[in-house]
């Protein structure tokens, strides 16, 4: 049986990062689409499909390159799902936004768009996600029943397109909601801290490639979170 299925790109942003860090990071998701100008499906459910959002980030991606940046909202109760659906399944790329990762998890499920978007996937759909976007992206993430309880905490499933483990932009409070991921994990799972600016390609396999920084690596020993080496950029290239 063919596989469609295309690398899966992570992106962190968090704090202010310049253009000659971030725009090689989309070059590489637009040469991996195999074109310089691609058109692009947003996506902005972790942020309630924020229009001031949507208009900044696609101001940056059609400097970048891309020929047209379309928004596929769906957090509205009065959305277009008709339209969201035909914009993702014309579109060459979709960029699934920040913000909230449960919420964005919530809205696809009550949209019924998480078995629409496995089936673009599938058919070998290009996909990259910013900051709560890219964890969306990878196989799940937590929530809390009380926030100052780590008792409360319980896994919850994300998209799983990346079938790996993930945190972003979390290098200045060392990585603590990761550490809460792993240890709700089996032992030996890995998870990956993607640093502010860098980013992580992750194949079908699992396999990952380290872009434009360094990612931190975690794993689960007994009850302990332990730090291994970091994953490096190969030669240094994006």
């Amino acid at each position: 049986m063919v596989n469609y299925k295309k690398p899966v790109y992570l992106l962190a942003g968090g704090r202010p990062r310049s253009r000659k860090t971030f725009d090689p990071l989309i070059q590489a998701v637009f040469k991996e689409n195999g074109t310089a100008s691609p058109t692009i499906a947003y996506m902005g459910m972790a942020n309630n499909d924020d229009e001031a959002f949507f208009n900044y980030i696609a101001d940056i991606l059609r400097e970048i390159g891309a020929s047209k940046v379309e928004h596929a909202s769906v957090s509205s109760e009065k959305a277009d799902l008709e339209k969201a659906q035909d914009i993702l399944k014309s579109a060459e790329i979709v960029f699934i936004s920040g913000g909230d990762v449960d919420r964005g998890m919530r809205v696809l499920q009550e949209k019924n768009m998480i078995d629409s978007l496995s089936r673009l996937y599938s058919q070998g759909k290009l996909f990259c996600g910013l900051s709560a976007g890219g964890i969306m992206l990878s196989k799940e993430w937590v929530r809390w029943g009380d926030p100052n309880d780590d008792s409360t905490a319980e896994l919850f499933p994300c998209l799983g397109f990346a079938p790996i483990i993930c945190d972003m932009h979390g290098e200045q409070d060392d990585w603590e909601e990761l550490k809460v991921v792993l240890k709700l994990e089996k032992a030996n799972v890995k998870g990956y801290g993607i640093v502010s600016g860098a980013a992580l390609k992750v194949f079908l396999n699992g396999k990952i490639e380290a872009l434009g920084g360094a990612i931190h690596q975690y794993i689960r020993h007994g009850e302990r979170v332990e730090r291994n080496s970091d994953i490096l950029p190969a030669n240094g290239k994006y």
